[in-house]
């Protein structure tokens, strides 16, 4: 049997594929704008295909931009502690003379991190630092910790309890260091 190619039927059939790739390309845009987060760069209102690809482009230009800089931070802090292959060796003799590093970063809307970086052998609580977080008007968001070598790395996510008040940073930087250092 043969098929009819009858220039209407073609035509209706590249419709059809036509508004097909469009819904279809519709519905990946949506879904793109649902896995950007809500409290990013939320004052341009979004409301055509092309302002959705343009805020999640965005979007991943500057998460490539944040592992950018943690890779450079955790090439510095490893540096810092002798992580590298180079110092390792000094580092093992040296042990606990290495005096804890720590460091206390704003990254703004009312958030901080705070990395904590110790010896295996310093008795160190981590309860006390979250303690000291929550008097000076913070809620710990996230906390991880991992350990390199003879190194403990401690990573603190904290965010302004009010966000109208703040955290007073200075005060919290100088209750923190001296309890770690």
């Amino acid at each position: 049997m043969k098929k009819s190619c009858s220039p209407s039927s073609s035509k209706l059939d590249r419709k059809t594929i036509e508004r097909n790739r469009r819904m279809q390309m519709k519905g990946l845009s949506f879904k793109l704008a649902s896995l950007i987060p809500s409290n990013y760069n939320s004052t341009k209102e979004i409301s055509s295909q092309q302002d959705r690809l343009d805020h999640g482009a965005s979007y991943i230009k500057e998460l490539r931009q944040r592992v950018e800089n943690l890779k450079e931070r955790k090439k510095e802090a490893m540096e810092i502690c002798g992580i590298n292959n180079e110092m390792r060796r000094d580092t093992m003799t040296i042990g606990s003379n290495l005096v804890p590093v720590f460091e206390l970063r704003d990254m703004g809307n009312n958030s901080l991190e705070i990395t904590l970086i110790t010896g295996l052998n310093k008795n160190f609580m981590f309860y006390e630092v979250i303690s000291i977080l929550t008097e000076e008007g913070a809620e710990v968001v996230n906390a991880s910790f991992s350990v390199v070598g003879e190194k403990v790395f401690h990573t603190i996510h904290s965010q302004a309890t009010s966000s109208r008040v703040g955290v007073d940073t200075t005060s919290l930087c100088q209750r923190l260091k001296e309890f770690v250092l």
